[in-house]
């Protein structure tokens, strides 16, 4: 294992240490990660499970339906709200962090986008990238 992966919100009141490696990276251009992110897309680190996560601090959580019909909920900073963190209903023992939120953001290295169909010409993401209509198989 290498370093544990460790980041936060931009205030500090919420900070993550995650001591397994992510098994997926993606950059997502479905309609709810572009209006969290108020960009054309987000971008995540996918581990596979709690058990290697410690969180400090109360970060607020907001569930929403995502483009697959389950729901995600959102957890982000009730001081500076930044986003952190997601988990899924669907999914329970996967734990999510946004790119952004690491403290090493160039640990971030993409494997796929997914959600293209709601992508836009705009939001230019790396051609060499598989992609995806919606979520691939894990």
């Amino acid at each position: 294992m290498s370093e544990a992966y460790t980041g936060g919100c931009a205030c500090g009141a919420v900070r993550y240490e995650i001591s397994c490696e992510p098994v997926f990276m993606n950059d997502c251009q479905c309609r709810d990660c572009q209006r969290k992110s108020g960009t054309g897309h987000g971008s995540y680190l996918t581990f596979p499970g709690k058990s290697g996560v410690k969180l400090e601090g109360d970060a607020t959580h907001w569930d929403i339906v995502g483009d697959s019909g389950n729901v995600k909920t959102r957890a982000f900073c009730p001081t500076c709200g930044s986003p952190v963190y997601m988990t899924f209903a669907a999914m329970p023992d996967l734990f999510t962090v946004h790119a952004a939120s690491l403290d090493d953001p160039s640990r971030y290295k993409p494997q796929a986008v997914t959600y293209r169909v709601r992508g836009y010409a705009w939001d230019q993401l790396d051609p060499a990238l598989p992609k995806f209509d919606k979520m691939p198989p894990m």
